[in-house]
């Protein structure tokens, strides 16, 4: 009976580690203002932190948010991250965001995932149509179109989009639960890996003729294309 107690209790705590370990994790300190290196600093989560000292509100706060960006290139979006790099307070606090600028008729995130965080996206002008896919079969796609106002929530390590569906430039707002969520484009990863991926494997795996692995390949193998970075 004690060792069926024993088993029960071990299982809890794996799968409450699990749990626990699948997000960022809880700061041990008020905040970690991230600076590029110190002889003195500490570093934690990939920064070293600010002596807290001499912390200013400038370390808190970005300003522009409300600036229109550029969506002149090939997938027609634009991504206004903050996190880490560009709010340095955000460091060990779990949290980023981004504005996301899209192009009129057909601007577009291509199908993405963020493997480490949740997305909360918000539609502040335009029309978006939104979805992901679920990971196990039938793989069902979950869509809808999103106006001015509303909100929707796409699922930890989901495959995703955003997709203009107006005639109007459209913005919105992500908020994602990890200060580094990551992304992954589906196309861009699979087709334009470096090294490539040996073709005869994406042949095999999409049931593609070679000449247009090779085509794909080329194509999303040129560094010249949109950065995509969460």
């Amino acid at each position: 009976m004690k060792g069926a107690h024993f088993l029960v209790a071990f299982l809890l705590l794996v799968l409450s580690s699990s749990y626990v370990f699948a997000y960022d994790p809880s700061p041990l300190q008020d905040f970690c203002v991230a600076i590029n290196g110190s002889k003195d600093g500490v570093f934690v989560n990939g920064n070293f932190c600010k002596d807290p000292m001499i912390v200013t509100a400038d370390d808190f706060s970005f300003s522009g948010l409300n600036i229109p960006r550029n969506t002149t290139n090939q997938n027609g979006f634009n991504i206004t991250l903050l996190n880490a790099d560009t709010v340095p307070g955000l460091n060990t606090l779990g949290i980023s965001m981004a504005r996301i600028d899209f192009a009129a008729n057909g601007g577009e995130t291509p199908p993405h995932t963020h493997p480490r965080a949740t997305e909360m996206l918000i539609v502040l002008e335009g029309t978006l149509y939104a979805g992901f896919v679920t990971s196990n079969q039938p793989y069902r796609l979950i869509t809808k179109v999103l106006n001015a106002g509303d909100a929707f929530v796409i699922p930890i390590g989901l495959v995703h989009f955003q997709f203009n569906v107006g005639n109007t430039n459209a913005v919105a707002v992500a908020a994602f639960n990890s200060q580094n969520p990551g992304v992954l484009v589906i196309a861009n990863a699979i087709f334009g890996s470096n090294p490539p991926i040996y073709p005869d494997v994406l042949v095999n795996g999409f049931q593609l003729d070679r000449d247009v692995v090779n085509y794909l390949q080329e194509k999303f193998g040129d560094n010249s294309h949109q950065s995509h970075r969460y």
